[in-house]
């Protein structure tokens, strides 16, 4: 008699091979089951029935009385990484050492060395399908308010956002770059009539950070529209998009988060039904309120953004807020400066659990104000020139943001690490697998 336990996605089933003659099960067949290795690729028929005790170690209540088996693809005797090893959680690793066991922890890089393995633990199956779930809430978002999906180019002959962090690359013996983002582009494309426009695509980055939240190449969720009265107008889009989007995966994808939560233990996000909006000067008070002081007119940190999100969890409940009105030195070019003070400007960024995901803002629509602004950033018009030269055949004023699909999903699930949210990373040390 042999027991084996079957794998396929996210569900396991118990087989159970019985050396019968009325059956058609011979011995050697038995010894044929137990002799495969793990992660073997097998075909398997037999009739499904119910155990006579509940079964603890399979996702499936039914087990399959195995009639005929074939092996179809044979893994190695020792993988280089264990499936058990790379599934457990901190939790029950620490708990093994107090009662004196030693557990294998494998480790980020050796998970990304074996990409292809470690891709197999339930935590991963279930944190890319949530994944898929947050682009194609996206998409369908964007759809059902009128936007136009667009693809942009991503060899440019500048940099989309100015500074030195791109990738640079011969293009027929002419200097170009991987584009840092497709904000050039989807404003352009608002300038050709399209109103409003979404992008799914991928995003280079050729800063040297090794955070855990930064990676070279990830997906960007863009979109840009044209606004009629007020930038809150974009807000409001996001406000409603990301509500969508966490209340979606809460009530459809249970599984997939209680999987995760098994491995990476995590409290659900707390958000408000209508999002909740602060000023950039309101969230430095609160800072300095608390004992941290910040300079008005520069941006916030890495610490002071978990402060700042700590401190408005606290007071108004919700970890997913909007923070408006930045100081025009800390914002890129083509951001629109305030009316009322041009110190300041029509922008915003979006927090959750204390950590930036979004930055989105007015742009400028007036050709003669963005070559001023550019000069003053210490960008070359010349290089922009196409994209300048765009506003001066009639351009509506507009705004409009971006987020990496990454972060997204590391936040929501409250992971320590983005790699944990990128199929195949590409940070500053990795380019392979």
């Amino acid at each position: 008699m042999a027991f084996v336990v079957l794998r396929e996605s996210m569900s396991t089933v118990q087989c159970v091979l019985v050396a019968s003659a009325d059956a058609g099960v011979s011995t050697q067949m038995v010894r044929f089951a137990t002799s495969l290795s793990k992660e073997s690729i097998v075909d398997v028929e037999g009739v499904v029935s119910l155990p006579k005790e509940p079964l603890k170690a399979t996702t499936q209540q039914v087990e399959i009385q195995v009639r005929k088996i074939y092996c179809i693809n044979r893994a190695i005797p020792t993988l280089p990484i264990n499936l058990e090893d790379a599934s457990r959680s901190e939790a029950e690793i620490e708990k093994a050492e107090q009662a004196g066991e030693k557990l294998v922890r494998v480790g980020q890089d050796t998970r990304l060395n074996y990409r292809a393995i470690d891709l197999r633990t339930p935590a991963n199956q279930a944190i890319f399908r949530i994944q898929c779930q947050v682009e194609n809430k996206f998409r369908e978002y964007f759809l059902s308010k009128n936007f136009v999906g667009i693809h942009s180019p991503k060899l440019i002959a500048g940099s989309s956002e100015g500074g030195a962090a791109v990738f640079k690359l011969q293009y027929n013996g002419q200097p170009a770059c991987l584009a840092q983002s497709p904000q050039l582009y989807k404003q352009m494309a608002i300038c050709g009539g399209f109103e409003r426009v979404f992008e799914v695509g991928p995003v280079f980055r050729a800063e040297n950070s090794n955070t855990h939240r930064h990676l070279c190449e990830f997906v960007g969720l863009d979109a840009e529209m044209e606004i009629k009265e007020h930038y809150f107008e974009v807000c409001d889009i996001i406000d409603g998009l990301f509500v969508a989007i966490f209340k979606h995966l809460n009530e459809n994808c249970k599984k997939e988060l209680e999987t995760i939560n098994r491995q990476y233990p995590f409290e659900p996000l707390k958000y408000l039904e209508k999002t909740l909006k602060l000023t950039y000067e309101e969230g430095i008070q609160m800072l300095k309120e608390a004992g941290t002081e910040i300079e008005p007119m520069g941006d916030l940190n890495t610490e002071a953004e978990k402060k700042l999100g700590r401190l408005v969890k606290e007071k108004y409940g919700t970890e997913f807020f909007i923070l408006y009105r930045y100081p025009l030195a800390v914002r890129p070019f083509y951001t629109m400066p305030c009316y009322d003070n041009p110190a300041y400007s029509n922008s915003f960024d979006v927090f959750i659990r204390g950590e930036e995901i979004i930055s989105g803002a007015q742009r400028i629509h007036l050709p003669e104000l963005l070559t001023k602004r550019a000069t003053e950033c210490g960008i070359d018009a010349s290089t922009i020139s196409s994209y300048i030269e765009s506003f001066s055949y009639g351009a509506p004023p507009h705004g409009g943001f971006g987020v990496g699909l990454e972060r997204v999903v590391m936040l929501f699930c409250a992971l320590n690490n983005i790699r944990k949210t990128s199929l195949f990373p590409r940070d500053p040390q990795r380019l392979v697998p």
